[in-house]
């Protein structure tokens, strides 16, 4: 019980649960946008476990990542899925009242964040594991304190989005912003973009753009859908 009594063990778990925060916005943003469609018994259900198993992932994905991130075309297949999940959340029908339906599944909900957080992690979990300095311990342990903070933090998005529609539309773009940026920064785009710095400002803004109009097009073609159904 020695490491109770260190002061690099605290300061070291205060740096991974502060690190953790700082790079959990965007994720919260993802599983907000996956649950809002469920109903709230399941909505709290979703965000539970979406969180939980994101956190254990990040823990599984720490010891790979390095590696994971040496790969060519990765982050290019990372990055286009998390166009897809933003185009998808985005484009669920609305009523009248601007507020998406319920409908689809929990497990589905789960499924979507954990995809979105396993492609968002690969380069935020390289800072956890370099404050961890090798400790599985302090790793989890960071990680798992910083569960109720990513639950918080994802409920207080679903109820500002019920408030305030425009949020999902800014959630989508964030998540297509960091999708376009994930594909930019592949291995195999690395000397390109020493060549071109810009580039990744304009990948990232493109793919915010290609979140934003596909997902407004198959929303109103899901609602011309529903409304000729009727």
């Amino acid at each position: 019980m020695e490491w109770l009594q260190s002061v690099d063990f605290w300061i070291g778990l205060l740096k991974i649960v502060w690190i953790n925060i700082i790079l959990s916005g965007d994720n919260a943003v993802v599983i907000a946008l996956a649950a809002r469609s469920l109903p709230p018994a399941q909505q709290r259900k979703a965000v539970f476990w979406g969180s939980s198993a994101a956190v254990v992932l990040r823990i599984a994905l720490t010891v790979v990542a390095a590696k994971l991130l040496e790969l060519s075309f990765l982050q290019i297949v990372g990055g286009l899925l998390l166009l897809w999940i933003g185009i998808q959340l985005l484009s669920e029908e609305e009523d009248e009242d601007g507020r998406v339906k319920e409908h689809g599944s929990l497990m589905a909900a789960v499924r979507t964040i954990l995809i979105a957080d396993l492609v968002m992690s690969l380069d935020n979990v390289i800072g956890v594991a370099a404050a961890a300095k090798g400790s599985m311990l302090l790793l989890i342990l960071g990680l798992a304190i910083s569960i109720p903070l990513v639950v918080f933090g994802s409920t207080l998005m679903i109820k500002l989005m019920e408030r305030f529609p425009i949020i999902v539309t800014l959630g989508a773009a964030l998540i297509g912003w960091v999708g376009g940026e994930t594909i930019v920064s592949d291995v195999a785009l690395k000397s390109f973009l020493v060549g071109y710095p810009w580039a990744h400002y304009l990948a990232a803004a493109a793919g915010a753009g290609l979140v934003l109009g596909l997902g407004h097009l198959l929303q109103k073609r899901h609602g011309m859908e529903s409304t000729s159904n009727n």
